[in-house]
C-alpha cells in the first residue's frame, strides 16, 4: 500500500503508455510497485501528459538512441540545458518512448525536494530517489538505467548566453561507474536555453522558497515555451578500475566525458543553425 499523498483516482492514462509501462523490465508486484517504491498509478498519468510535451509541444527530435542498451546496467550522462528540469523529462521520455522495448530513465533527485510539500514521495513513485551514493550504487546493482547531471545545479542556473557551454563537472559519477562496471552514454541535450532563456537568477527568493534559485525570463516567470528540442546520444564509454583510483586519473576520465559531451553540443548547434 502507497501511504502519504496519493494521486486522484481514475487519472487518464494514454493506451500507448500503458502497453509501454507493460513492456518495462521492473518488477512491478501485484499493486503495480516495485522494490523501490516506483508506481504504475503514478508513472500512467505522468507518461500521458509527457507524451504530449515530448511529441507535440516541444516535437522532441532523438538521434544516436540505438547507443542505449537495450537491457542491463548503463548511467546515461549529460549536461544541463534550461532553467527548469525540462531536459530531464525529455531525456526521460525520449527512453521511454524511442526504445524498444522502452526503459525507465532513473535520476537521482536534488536534496532539495525532500523539502518541498509533496515533491519527494511524488519523485520517489515515478523512479527518482534522493541524490546519495548508496541510491545510484543499488539501482546499478539491480540492473536500471540511471540519469545523471554532473553540472549539478549550477547547470539549469546558466543563461541564455551560455547555453552551449558546459560548467564543472563533478567526479561522482565517474567513481561510480568505473565500481559498478557501468557503461556511460554521454548525451547532449539541446534546446532549453531557448525553452527557457534565463536573464538573470534570483538566488534570494530562492533560498525564501526553499530552492537554489528562480530563474528569470523576459516574460518574468521560467515558464517554457514551445522551443524546438533535441537529445543526441553518442556511443558507450567504458572505464576501467575499481573507483578507488587518484583525483587525478579520475579527472582525465571525467574530462573525456564532459569533451564528448561538448562534441555532440557542437553537432547539435550546428544542425540548428542548418550548417550540417
Amino acid at each position: 500500500m502507497l501511504s502519504g499523498y496519493r494521486l486522484p483516482r481514475r487519472l487518464p492514462v494514454d493506451s500507448e503508455v500503458r502497453e509501454r509501462l507493460d513492456q518495462l523490465e521492473i518488477p512491478f508486484n501485484e499493486y503495480g510497485v516495485d522494490p523501490y517504491g516506483v508506481s504504475k498509478d503514478y508513472l500512467g498519468p505522468f507518461f500521458s501528459s509527457l507524451k504530449l510535451l515530448y511529441r507535440h509541444y516541444f516535437s522532441v527530435e532523438s538521434f544516436g538512441i540505438e547507443h542505449v542498451p537495450r537491457y542491463g546496467r548503463a548511467m546515461l550522462v549529460g549536461n544541463h540545458s534550461g532553467g527548469v528540469a525540462i531536459d530531464g523529462a525529455m531525456v526521460i521520455a525520449s527512453t521511454f518512448f524511442e526504445m524498444d522495448p522502452p526503459r525507465l530513465a532513473q535520476a537521482m533527485a536534488e536534496k532539495f525536494l525532500n523539502k518541498l510539500p509533496f515533491a519527494s514521495q511524488i519523485t520517489s513513485r515515478l523512479g527518482h530517489l534522493t541524490g546519495l551514493p548508496e541510491h545510484a550504487e543499488r539501482l546499478l546493482s539491480d540492473e536500471r538505467l540511471l540519469m545523471v547531471f554532473p553540472e549539478g545545479a549550477r547547470g539549469t542556473a546558466k543563461l541564455y548566453k551560455e547555453r552551449y557551454s558546459l560548467v564543472h563537472f563533478g567526479s561522482g559519477f565517474m567513481r561510480l561507474a568505473i565500481k559498478m562496471k557501468t557503461p556511460i552514454v554521454p548525451f547532449a541535450f539541446l534546446g532549453g536555453g531557448e525553452a527557457v532563456p534565463t536573464i538573470s537568477n534570483a538566488y534570494t527568493l530562492g533560498r525564501l522558497i526553499g530552492v537554489p534559485y528562480v530563474p528569470i525570463t523576459p516574460w518574468g516567470l521560467a515558464v517554457p515555451i514551445p522551443a524546438k528540442l533535441e537529445v543526441y546520444y553518442s556511443a558507450p564509454m567504458i572505464f576501467d578500475g575499481t573507483g578507488s583510483e587518484d583525483d587525478e586519473v579520475v579527472q582525465t576520465y571525467v574530462d573525456q566525458v564532459k569533451e564528448r559531451i561538448a562534441g555532440l553540443i557542437e553537432v547539435g548547434r550546428k544542425r540548428r543553425k542548418g550548417e550540417l
